[in-house]
């Protein structure tokens, strides 16, 4: 199985929801349109406040980020999120990540462990991810 884990963003819906919470940023709403567009089995959104959330979870808003966590707080965040996955029992093979360094500093190397981690936007800035993610979605209509 390969999945996508996305993270989330910085404005957000200010009402209980699922995903839409995250809607109001761009770059989310791109990066689950090339996303869903992919070949991945599902995709998950990685939380500062939650750890891992399903597509279909009801949240409550928050106002929180790894970016402004210290590194221990990002360990425990990060062991957090090993144990969802692990309590998924999906049979992982790949994990892709769509999210900045913050939200997978820590989590890969435990994920390493018999799961292939892959940053297919690694090194590229917000700039560079909605451009790339413009480009490849007009490529798309372009084809159609």
């Amino acid at each position: 199985m390969k999945i996508a884990l996305i993270s989330c963003t910085k404005l957000k819906a200010d009402y209980n929801c699922t995903r839409e919470m995250y809607q109001e940023s761009t770059l989310f709403k791109k990066a689950v349109k090339y996303i869903e567009q992919q070949d991945y089995d599902d995709w998950y959104v990685l939380s500062a406040k939650y750890g891992l959330i399903k597509q279909n979870d009801v949240i409550e808003p928050y106002d929180l980020t790894l970016n402004n966590m210290k590194a221990t707080e990002r360990i425990k965040w990060s062991e957090l999120v090993f144990k969802q996955v692990g309590d998924l029992q999906l049979g992982l093979k790949q994990i892709d990540f769509y999210s900045g360094v913050n939200y997978r500093e820590y989590l890969i190397p435990v994920l390493k462990e018999g799961i292939i981690c892959n940053v297919p936007l690694q090194g590229k800035g917000i700039g560079e991810q909605l451009q790339f993610y413009t480009l490849i979605q007009s490529n798309t209509i372009d084809k159609e």
